[in-house]
C-alpha cells in the first residue's frame, strides 16, 4: 500500500509539472493536466494515506472533548451530583 502511494503521489506532481511545462499556446491541455494531477493528489493519495496511517487508532484520543481538555490542563474531571466518579 506504501508503495502504491508514493506511486500515486510521483504520478500527480508528475502531472502537475508536465502541466507548468506545456506551452502557452496549449494552455487549456496544460490546465487539464495541472487540475487533474491536483485531484489525484488530494481525492486519491490523501484519503488512501489517511487510511493507511489511522489504522488501528481510537478517533476519541485526538478530539478535543471537555475530559481531554481538563487531563491537558492537569485539572480533575467535572463531576455533577447526579454522576457517579469516574473509575480509572
Amino acid at each position: 500500500m506504501k508503495y502504491i502511494i508514493i506511486a500515486i503521489v510521483l504520478i500527480s506532481v508528475g502531472l502537475i509539472i508536465y502541466g507548468f511545462s506545456l506551452d502557452v499556446t496549449q494552455e487549456s491541455l496544460s490546465h487539464k493536466y495541472i487540475g487533474s494531477g491536483t485531484l489525484v493528489l488530494f481525492l486519491v493519495a490523501m484519503p488512501l494515506f489517511l487510511i493507511k496511517e489511522s489504522k488501528g487508532k481510537k478517533f476519541n484520543d485526538y478530539m478535543l472533548t471537555d475530559e481531554n481538555v481538563r487531563k491537558m490542563q492537569g485539572k480533575e474531571p467535572k463531576n455533577t451530583d447526579n454522576q457517579d466518579s469516574p473509575k480509572n
